[in-house]
């Protein structure tokens, strides 16, 4: 092809940089060092000189492609390629008949898979028996939860193996190496490096395509800092997909911090889903389930200021409106945390639910005619608030069924007086129960 370029007197387009700073080699793969190191799974497969089959999971930019592609050439298997994303089933028995037909050769196959998630159950199936008998060593890579996109046929015939997001230290090592390669040193204070290297959340081919830009793109002689490399280039959207595994470990990470009493992380991944996109009334929701299931009655007020931050984006929207839904998220973060009601109440329907239809003991029941006051219905029943104590100590369960505790306030907060008025409570009942009272 530059043959034909020269022959027009055209000088052939450069390669991108993270296409030209692709490691040769597997040791030259930074930032998976779990996997690729000394002593770690991929690399005990390579020096077995049998790889078997595998997923790679990780986020964008993290050497999945690339990754395989060194497998391929270290183990001596011809490496194929296809992607979910522009495939159909004509490609995958194409490709599933090449590899058959070089295993008949003695040559074996590297089959890469990128996006294979989004082959559908049907396709995903059509892998297994190429796998089992050996035509193919599949090499899945995937950005989502295996767990939750994949065939359990398929996992149980392949290791999953994780990438993790590129570190800063990862991240600086691509930076060096480009300019490197490019022969000057990228023009950036310590500060804007740092920033570019944030800029670039955890993807190194994002990276490498920043610096090129970078490089490309700055006035000769100048230095930037952050501020001039933030306007020089654009800044990239959070890595956040609100129908996909980020969006409920974000969710997960923000109810845990409320949970756990912090309310600088719960600003933090609120901020952070915000940012990505989230929609705010399903954080207000959440925000008052937070109030219900962890705060309850330890600080009644809880589930008052949630609901009050849903009305209040209700009313004024984004932004403003978000700062309600911080309020909210500080307020439940530093409350008192009880899980006493939520607790209480499971415990009550696996009670209702074992007990069946028994009916209310007679003297709670209502007795509009004459013949259900002739049966007993309602008779002796005391109003509690005439009592000298406001309390009458009657028996509210039903007939034949023991008395259960399903609530058990903690000493916190506002649960520590009801824990004090249910002990005198049951203190009363206890008297009147033996008649002493």
């Amino acid at each position: 092809m530059s043959d034909l370029f020269e022959a027009a007197g055209v000088v052939p387009p450069k390669a991108p940089l993270a296409d030209r700073l692709r490691p040769r080699a597997l040791e030259e793969v930074v930032g998976q060092d779990h996997l690729l190191g000394e002593g770690g799974p991929i690399r005990r497969m390579v020096e077995a000189g049998r790889l078997g089959s595998m997923i790679l999971w990780g986020p964008p930019g993290t050497g999945k492609t690339t990754i395989a592609r060194l497998l391929a050439q270290a183990a001596g298997y011809q490496f194929q390629q296809i992607s979910a994303v522009f495939s159909g089933v004509a490609d995958l028995k194409k490709a599933f008949e090449t590899a058959r037909a070089r295993r008949a050769a003695g040559q074996a196959t590297l089959l890469f898979v990128d996006e294979i998630h989004r082959f559908n159950r049907a396709q995903q199936d059509g892998f297994l028996p190429f796998v089992e008998e050996g035509t193919i060593t599949l090499v899945g890579a995937t950005t989502e939860n295996p767990s939750f996109e994949l065939n359990g046929a398929l996992l149980s015939r392949s290791q999953v193996f994780v990438l993790r997001r590129l570190d800063e230290v990862a991240l600086d090592q691509l930076l060096t190496k480009a300019e490197a390669h490019l022969e000057r040193p990228a023009p950036l204070t310590p500060e804007a490096r740092q920033t570019l290297i944030a800029m670039a959340d955890g993807d190194g081919r994002y990276l490498l395509t920043l610096a090129e830009a970078l490089f490309d793109l700055s006035p000769a002689g100048e230095t930037l800092d952050p501020a001039r490399l933030a306007a020089l280039l654009q800044k990239r959207a959070p890595a956040y997909d609100k129908s996909r595994e980020e969006h409920y470990n974000l969710i997960s990470a923000l109810h845990k911090s409320v949970r756990g009493s912090d309310p600088d992380a719960a600003l933090y991944w609120l901020a952070r889903m915000l940012q990505g996109g989230e929609d705010p009334l399903y954080l207000a929701r959440r925000i008052v389930r937070m109030a219900v299931e962890d705060i309850g009655e330890a600080d009644p007020l809880s589930i008052l200021v949630a609901n009050a931050a849903k009305d209040t984006y209700d009313f004024l929207g984004s932004p403003e409106g978000e700062l309600a839904l911080a309020q909210a998220v500080v307020h439940l973060a530093t409350a008192p945390k009880s899980a006493g009601v939520y607790e209480a109440f499971k415990a009550a329907k696996r009670a209702a639910a074992e007990t069946g239809s028994l009916a209310p003991p007679a003297h709670i029941r209502n007795a509009p005619t004459k013949l259900m006051r002739d049966l007993g219905y309602g008779m002796g029943y005391q109003y509690d608030p005439d009592t000298p104590e406001g309390f009458s100590g009657a028996n509210y369960f039903p007939d034949g069924m023991e008395r259960r505790t399903f609530y058990a306030p903690k000493g916190e907060g506002h649960e520590a007086k009801i824990r004090e008025r249910l002990e005198r409570w049951s203190a009363l009942r206890a008297r009147r129960a033996a008649g002493r009272d």
